[in-house]
């Protein structure tokens, strides 16, 4: 079953990264999942500056801001998608992520609508 595991930093450092976590660690967890073979998408995400907002308002209208608006300190940073038999193993895929260090990882499944 496919899951997506969303990567939320509580907080960013001035190069983007979250504390206490190195590209190292990043690039070992990348391996580990390819290497297991569960690996099916992932990205990390470009700097929260670059971010654009789109709002439609129910009259229809566009509204679009620079960056994001966040009433939290929760930041999504990237995303995988594994391939893996249940949630418990999607469990533990997100608990070795080195982004549930100092932040979170939110686990999902994916939706299968059969097409």
């Amino acid at each position: 079953m496919k899951y997506m595991m969303l990567i939320m930093a509580n907080t960013a450092d001035d190069s983007g990264q979250a504390p206490g976590c190195t590209p190292e660690d990043w690039m070992a967890y990348d391996k580990e999942v390819r290497d297991a073979g569960i690996w099916v998408s992932g990205e990390s995400l470009a700097d929260m500056v670059t971010a654009t907002t789109v709002r439609v308002g129910a009259d229809g209208e566009r509204t679009v801001t620079d960056g994001p608006f966040a009433e939290t300190r929760e930041l999504l940073g990237g995303f995988y998608v594994i391939d893996v038999p249940d949630l418990d193993a999607a469990l533990d895929w997100a608990a070795r992520c080195p982004g549930a260090r100092d932040g979170s990882v939110v686990v999902r499944p994916v939706a299968d609508f059969g097409v």
